[in-house]
């Protein structure tokens, strides 16, 4: 069976992506920081007969790092690494001129350097994957210029330029930067407390999710809403 590590796999879209790929038959290596909704998540997919190694910690920590590409290795290999662990910088969002530089560098340790940290663990077995596939959850704040959002935005906006040079470094791999859209998570809830417009379940958008890795186009920047339209 193939091997998916999911980064940031205790809620939304995280564990809606494991949810589906269990569905699929995938075995899975998943990360949060919370232990029990951790486990929580790991019991409900295990439901569908996939081996499960749920590790709780964090993507910062390179031991953390090397202990999930490992227990990925013991499930068989890695066939798909997602990165979807983020974190904003400041809760709530502020103007740049009141962002807390600790909280900058905290976005940038876990959006950007633990992201390209992972794939350097997991990159030999990526290589011998028939489908290695790398997904780095992106943003539209990585590319449009909103109020608030920078601190985060930058982190995503490298994130996507690093997952581009790895395309080109590392032509025999599918590597995705994907803009999952505006959804309903406490990630968007934390970073702007005082929003209560309805947004969409994450599960609504992993068919796109889906569909990348049933057609596997070329690697490059997607919006998962519009792949999830075009198949409707």
């Amino acid at each position: 069976m193939p091997v998916a590590i999911i980064t940031g796999a205790s809620k939304g879209l995280g564990r809606a992506l494991a949810q589906a790929l269990a569905g699929r038959g995938w075995d899975l290596v998943l990360d949060a920081r919370g232990a029990e909704a951790l486990r929580d998540v790991a019991e409900a997919v295990s439901a569908h007969g996939t081996r499960v190694a749920a590790l709780p910690g964090d993507v910062t920590d390179a031991a953390h790092r090397a202990a999930l590409v490992s227990a990925a290795w013991r499930l068989g290999g890695v066939d798909l690494l997602v990165h979807n662990a983020s974190a904003l910088g400041a809760e709530p969002l502020v103007r740049l001129e009141e962002q807390p530089l600790a909280g900058l560098r905290r976005a940038l340790e876990v959006n950007l350097v633990a992201g390209l940290g992972l794939v350097q663990e997991a990159l030999p077995l990526l290589r011998t994957s028939r489908a290695g596939t790398v997904i780095a959850i992106s943003s539209d704040a990585a590319a449009e210029a909103y109020e608030t959002w920078g601190g985060y935005g930058a982190s995503k906006a490298a994130l996507d330029h690093l997952m581009a040079v790895l395309a080109v470094e590392e032509p025999g791999l599918r590597v995705w930067a994907v803009d999952p859209g505006d959804m309903a998570t406490d990630l968007y809830a934390a970073a702007v407390p005082d929003d209560s417009d309805p947004r969409p379940e994450p599960a609504t958008v992993v068919p796109g999710f889906l569909r990348l890795l049933d057609e596997r186009p070329a690697s490059g920047r997607y919006g998962a809403p519009a792949l999830v339209d075009e198949v409707r």
